[in-house]
Protein backbone atom coordinates (compact mmCIF):
# COMPACT_ATOMS: atom_id res chain seq x y z
CA UNK A 1 0.00 0.00 0.00
CA UNK A 2 1.45 3.48 -1.01
CA UNK A 3 2.13 5.66 1.45
CA UNK A 4 -0.55 8.69 2.47
CA UNK A 5 0.23 11.67 0.53
CA UNK A 6 -1.77 14.98 0.89
CA UNK A 7 -1.58 15.44 -3.56
CA UNK A 8 -3.36 12.43 -3.60
CA UNK A 9 -6.10 12.48 -1.14
CA UNK A 10 -6.37 16.36 -2.41
CA UNK A 11 -7.27 14.61 -5.94
CA UNK A 12 -9.65 11.86 -4.03
CA UNK A 13 -11.02 13.97 -2.28
CA UNK A 14 -11.87 16.54 -5.22
CA UNK A 15 -13.00 13.97 -7.42
CA UNK A 16 -15.29 12.32 -4.92
CA UNK A 17 -16.70 15.60 -4.09
CA UNK A 18 -17.38 16.44 -7.81
CA UNK A 19 -18.82 13.19 -8.10
CA UNK A 20 -21.54 13.01 -5.10
CA UNK A 21 -21.86 17.29 -6.25
CA UNK A 22 -23.27 15.50 -10.08
CA UNK A 23 -25.33 12.84 -8.21
CA UNK A 24 -26.92 15.12 -5.63
CA UNK A 25 -28.01 17.56 -8.98
CA UNK A 26 -29.39 14.51 -10.68
CA UNK A 27 -31.83 13.72 -8.02
CA UNK A 28 -32.57 17.57 -7.55
CA UNK A 29 -33.49 18.45 -11.09
CA UNK A 30 -35.88 15.69 -12.02
CA UNK A 31 -38.11 17.36 -9.73
CA UNK A 32 -38.23 19.75 -12.99
CA UNK A 33 -38.38 16.62 -15.08
CA UNK A 34 -35.13 16.71 -16.36
CA UNK A 35 -31.46 15.51 -15.99
CA UNK A 36 -28.53 17.33 -14.60
CA UNK A 37 -27.03 16.87 -18.49
CA UNK A 38 -29.81 19.32 -19.94
CA UNK A 39 -29.89 21.51 -17.01
CA UNK A 40 -26.34 22.10 -18.36
CA UNK A 41 -26.77 22.17 -21.81
CA UNK A 42 -29.87 24.88 -20.75
CA UNK A 43 -27.23 26.46 -18.57
CA UNK A 44 -24.20 26.87 -21.18
CA UNK A 45 -27.13 28.03 -23.95
CA UNK A 46 -28.39 30.95 -21.22
CA UNK A 47 -24.32 32.45 -21.62
CA UNK A 48 -24.15 31.89 -24.94
CA UNK A 49 -27.14 32.04 -26.83
CA UNK A 50 -26.65 30.73 -31.06
CA UNK A 51 -23.96 28.21 -30.62
CA UNK A 52 -23.75 25.56 -32.95
CA UNK A 53 -24.28 22.48 -31.64
CA UNK A 54 -20.62 21.68 -32.40
CA UNK A 55 -19.14 24.55 -30.34
CA UNK A 56 -21.58 23.28 -27.51
CA UNK A 57 -20.40 20.04 -27.54
CA UNK A 58 -16.56 20.91 -26.98
CA UNK A 59 -17.72 23.11 -24.50
CA UNK A 60 -19.81 20.63 -22.63
CA UNK A 61 -16.96 18.09 -23.63
CA UNK A 62 -19.47 15.59 -24.72
CA UNK A 63 -19.77 13.43 -27.95
CA UNK A 64 -21.34 14.98 -30.85
CA UNK A 65 -24.32 12.38 -30.89
CA UNK A 66 -24.45 12.66 -26.86
CA UNK A 67 -25.30 16.12 -27.16
CA UNK A 68 -27.94 15.55 -30.29
CA UNK A 69 -29.80 13.27 -28.24
CA UNK A 70 -29.90 16.08 -25.10
CA UNK A 71 -30.92 18.83 -28.22
CA UNK A 72 -33.66 16.93 -29.63
CA UNK A 73 -35.09 15.99 -26.18
CA UNK A 74 -34.69 19.78 -25.20
CA UNK A 75 -36.19 20.63 -28.59
CA UNK A 76 -39.41 18.34 -28.35
CA UNK A 77 -39.63 19.83 -24.72
CA UNK A 78 -39.83 22.95 -25.81
CA UNK A 79 -37.18 24.83 -23.98
CA UNK A 80 -34.06 25.09 -27.07
CA UNK A 81 -35.05 25.67 -30.44
CA UNK A 82 -32.71 25.02 -33.77
CA UNK A 83 -32.31 28.19 -35.76
CA UNK A 84 -30.66 28.08 -39.59
CA UNK A 85 -27.07 30.01 -39.69
CA UNK A 86 -27.49 33.21 -41.90
CA UNK A 87 -24.18 32.49 -42.85
CA UNK A 88 -24.08 28.54 -43.59
CA UNK A 89 -26.91 27.31 -44.45
CA UNK A 90 -25.90 23.29 -43.31
CA UNK A 91 -25.21 24.96 -39.57
CA UNK A 92 -27.96 25.29 -37.12
CA UNK A 93 -27.20 27.44 -34.16
CA UNK A 94 -29.22 26.57 -30.82
CA UNK A 95 -31.21 29.23 -28.96
CA UNK A 96 -33.48 29.13 -25.86
CA UNK A 97 -37.24 29.64 -26.29
CA UNK A 98 -39.25 31.58 -23.93
CA UNK A 99 -40.58 28.68 -21.80
CA UNK A 100 -36.91 27.79 -20.75
CA UNK A 101 -36.54 31.20 -18.98
CA UNK A 102 -38.76 30.35 -16.21
CA UNK A 103 -37.39 27.27 -15.82
CA UNK A 104 -33.77 28.45 -16.03
CA UNK A 105 -35.10 30.69 -12.86
CA UNK A 106 -35.87 27.38 -10.73
CA UNK A 107 -32.79 26.18 -11.64
CA UNK A 108 -30.98 28.58 -10.46
CA UNK A 109 -32.38 28.90 -6.86
CA UNK A 110 -32.23 25.23 -6.92
CA UNK A 111 -28.46 25.50 -8.02
CA UNK A 112 -28.28 27.98 -5.04
CA UNK A 113 -30.57 25.58 -2.73
CA UNK A 114 -28.13 22.51 -3.27
CA UNK A 115 -24.59 24.18 -2.72
CA UNK A 116 -25.87 25.86 0.53
CA UNK A 117 -26.59 22.21 1.73
CA UNK A 118 -22.74 21.35 0.23
CA UNK A 119 -21.38 24.18 1.87
CA UNK A 120 -23.57 24.39 4.81
CA UNK A 121 -20.91 24.53 8.09
CA UNK A 122 -18.23 26.21 5.78
CA UNK A 123 -17.94 29.93 6.03
CA UNK A 124 -17.86 32.66 3.33
CA UNK A 125 -14.62 33.52 3.36
CA UNK A 126 -13.62 29.90 3.37
CA UNK A 127 -15.18 29.24 0.12
CA UNK A 128 -13.86 32.65 -1.55
CA UNK A 129 -10.22 31.17 -0.55
CA UNK A 130 -11.11 27.39 -2.06
CA UNK A 131 -12.87 29.36 -5.05
CA UNK A 132 -9.09 31.40 -5.30
CA UNK A 133 -7.04 28.47 -5.16
CA UNK A 134 -9.21 26.27 -7.28
CA UNK A 135 -8.93 28.61 -9.80
CA UNK A 136 -5.16 28.39 -9.27
CA UNK A 137 -4.73 24.82 -9.63
CA UNK A 138 -7.41 24.83 -12.59
CA UNK A 139 -4.76 27.61 -14.22
CA UNK A 140 -1.98 25.09 -13.60
CA UNK A 141 -3.87 22.50 -15.21
CA UNK A 142 -4.87 24.49 -18.14
CA UNK A 143 -0.92 25.37 -18.91
CA UNK A 144 0.44 22.18 -18.44
CA UNK A 145 -2.50 20.84 -21.04
CA UNK A 146 -1.65 23.44 -23.26
CA UNK A 147 2.19 23.08 -23.60
CA UNK A 148 1.76 19.00 -23.43
CA UNK A 149 -0.28 19.90 -26.92
CA UNK A 150 2.42 22.22 -28.11
CA UNK A 151 4.85 19.65 -27.32
CA UNK A 152 3.06 17.13 -29.10
CA UNK A 153 2.05 19.47 -32.05
CA UNK A 154 6.36 20.42 -32.65
CA UNK A 155 6.72 16.63 -32.43
CA UNK A 156 4.80 15.71 -34.96
CA UNK A 157 6.43 18.59 -36.92
CA UNK A 158 9.84 17.19 -36.08
CA UNK A 159 9.05 13.61 -37.36
CA UNK A 160 6.36 14.00 -39.37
Amino acid sequence: MLPRSLNREFAFTLNDVARMLRTYADHKAAQFGITRAQWVVLARLDRSEGLKQSELAEMLELQPISLTRLVDKLCDSGLIERRADPIDRRVKRLFLTPAAHPLLEKLGNLGEGLMATALAGVDREAVERMVAQLEIVKENLRQAIQQRSTDNAAGERRYG
